[in-house]
């Protein structure tokens, strides 16, 4: 067997792994796979007979690729969370959306949108260091500074991604358990369990198409909330400034916020956020559980 067809195998037997590093990274199907095929194209160029781990050699590799591609779209000024998120989830779903979706799921809606919240260095050590137990001393080299540093940036990604509860746990946990009402009701489309989960005189504010509109009354608001509910299997429970909301992230692109206010286990108003400005505006974090 030549030497290329067996590189090629060493590789082929990490390139899942690589894949899920890259996508953790980018957020983007279709970037990821940009980085490992150019991880590819430097393991074919190097001499790695003295790599006695070639599957930290690589993944040390796609990291390096991704912080590249991160600096980038910030020099371009390219945010996720920003007025063409929606359309660029549709392009890169049209080649398979439910491969897609899948892999959004199985890292979870929330932290793909956290994660876009982070500087390139933040987001490399949290997802290395975090998500694939690399020590502090393999990623340094990656984004240039010391071990002390890589710690004091995946600390500070740790406290954005994680968050900080404005209510008390269990206060948290009554909020969650209507929020995960609300969605199965959504989901299901059960518009008499949408009614219950609602208060009486409840308001409903959106800013749909840079128009605002507002829905008052349980029915009513009901209604709309069934009309939104195409998009509910993208849709997860966060925290939004601190309390219990829903994002809504087609492919890991947010595009919408519901902020709830949530009285004696009732939903008494209810934000829909879709202007970009104010979406990078909340403060949104992953809720635990």
């Amino acid at each position: 067997m030549d030497e290329e067809k067996v590189l090629a195998e060493r590789f082929e037997a990490h390139r899942r792994h690589l894949r899920g590093v890259a996508y953790r990274m980018l957020g983007s199907p279709t970037e990821a796979d940009d980085a490992v095929q150019e991880a590819w194209l430097r393991l074919s160029r190097s001499n790695t007979t003295g790599v006695n781990n070639i599957a930290g050699w690589l993944t040390t590799v796609v990291a390096r690729v991704c912080l590249d591609m991160l600096r980038a779209r910030k020099s371009r000024g390219e945010e996720t969370l920003n007025a063409n998120a929606p359309q660029l989830a549709a392009t890169e779903a049209a080649s398979d959306p439910e491969q897609e979706m899948l892999l959004a799921d199985s890292v979870g809606l929330a932290l793909l949108v956290v994660l876009e919240t982070l500087t390139p260095a933040e987001r490399i050590a949290f997802v290395l260091h975090d998500m694939f137990d690399l020590p502090f001393e393999a990623i340094a080299p990656v984004v240039g500074r010391s071990p002390i540093a890589v710690r004091q940036l995946a600390s500070r990604a740790r406290r954005r991604v994680c968050g900080a509860a404005a209510v008390p746990e269990t206060e948290l946990g009554r909020q969650r358990r209507v929020v995960d009402a609300f969605l199965a009701a959504s989901r299901s489309g059960d518009f008499n369990a949408l009614v219950a989960l609602l208060d009486p005189d409840i308001v409903l504010r959106a800013d749909a198409a840079g128009v605002p509109i507002q829905i008052q009354g349980a029915s009513a608001v009901a209604t709309k909330a069934l009309a939104y509910s195409r998009n509910a299997r993208f849709a997860q429970p966060a925290l939004v400034n601190g309390v219990v909301g829903v994002i809504v992230a087609p492919h890991g692109r947010l595009s919408v916020v519901l902020d709830f206010k949530i009285r004696d286990a009732r939903i008494a108003e209810f934000d829909v956020i879709t202007d970009p400005v104010r979406l990078r505006q909340l403060n949104l974090a992953v809720l635990g559980g």
